[in-house]
């Protein structure tokens, strides 16, 4: 079902990742927003907050917060960031049981008010929280994507525009698998103002940037010691929504579910992906040597094993 008119968009979590993607989409003028946070006054409060500023930024989206998830009814898209940061010292992973739970209620309740809505799902563990989420409402597989890659290949090309000395709009690259330390960034699918990564980097300073990637999320939170990244998460998770909702049909690295490709079947796991109208509507298949295959396929079972331990967990009951 394609998105027309006016979206709605119905952010669950009004933490930092949340409301600063609200404000993101809402100065975009790409939707209406509910923002739901079981907080009371924060959503209705960040919501106002929001709203007092449109005279400034020139729209009249519409901004609304609140504790009540029937208001998500009729939503195009919903996207959820509602869950526990990382502490410094802590992986992902180590959330897996309390974000789990609060998945199964975000889930409960997008499968009882918009069972027709896009998912892109953001909270940690990535993977396995999305898998949480698909299981519990049923959605189409089309539908439902974890937002990781947009963010992890980000970081991966500001880290190479900043070594380069170059312009961030000139650097091209990809990264692959779980959203955590096993990632594949792809320095040979990388590109700096047409040339390949390998003939303007060295070799050594290429792997320093990439396991400062994969390390990318943990560096922000020991820098910040009581939280973790919002504003690199909710600017990937903007610019799937916006690929989807204006049929864009752009190629991005998502959290997909996999039936085959890439020799992966049953997981969630981050590939490129075309994504437009009707939400995941291509896995992009590169031509991934066997190296870079194999390493792919090492991310996917680490995150079967998430997979696993949620069941272990009972946390879908």
């Amino acid at each position: 079902m394609a998105i027309t008119g006016r979206p709605k968009v119905s952010v669950i979590g009004a933490g930092h990742v949340g409301s600063t993607l609200a404000m993101r989409i809402a100065e975009a003028a790409l939707a209406d927003v509910v923002l739901v946070d079981i907080v009371d006054g924060m959503p209705q409060g960040k919501a106002l907050d929001l709203s007092e500023s449109r005279p400034v930024v020139l729209n009249d989206v519409s901004i609304v917060g609140t504790n009540d998830y029937a208001d998500i009814a009729g939503s195009d898209m919903v996207i959820t960031t509602a869950g526990v940061p990382r502490k410094p010292g802590m992986s992902r992973d180590d959330l897996i049981e309390i974000n789990g739970k609060i998945a199964v209620t975000m889930a409960e309740n997008i499968k009882e008010f918009a069972p027709d809505a896009f998912i892109i799902q953001v909270a940690n563990p990535l993977d396995a929280i999305t898998y949480v989420i698909s299981e519990i409402t049923g959605t189409p597989k089309n539908k439902i994507m974890g937002m990781a890659g947009v963010l992890d290949s980000s970081r991966y090309r500001y880290f190479i525009a900043e070594a380069l000395g170059v312009s961030v709009k000139d650097v091209q690259g990809i990264v692959l698998g779980g959203h955590g330390d096993t990632m594949v960034p792809l320095p040979r699918f990388t590109w700096v103002g047409g040339a390949p990564l390998p003939e303007v980097m060295p070799a050594d300073q290429i792997e320093a940037i990439v396991e400062r990637t994969r390390k990318g999320g943990a560096e922000i939170v020991g820098l910040l010691k009581t939280g973790s990244a919002y504003y690199a998460p909710s600017a990937g998770a903007f610019e799937m929504a916006k690929a989807i909702i204006k049929d864009e049909k752009r190629i991005l690295p998502v959290a997909a579910y996999l039936n085959g490709e890439y020799g992966i079947s049953g997981l969630f796991v981050g590939v490129p992906a075309v994504l437009g109208k009707d939400g995941i509507e291509k896995i992009w298949q590169l031509p991934l040597s066997d190296e870079e295959l194999a390493a792919l396929k090492n991310s996917a079972d680490h995150v079967k094993a998430l997979v696993d331990k949620v069941n272990e967990l009972g946390i879908l009951g």
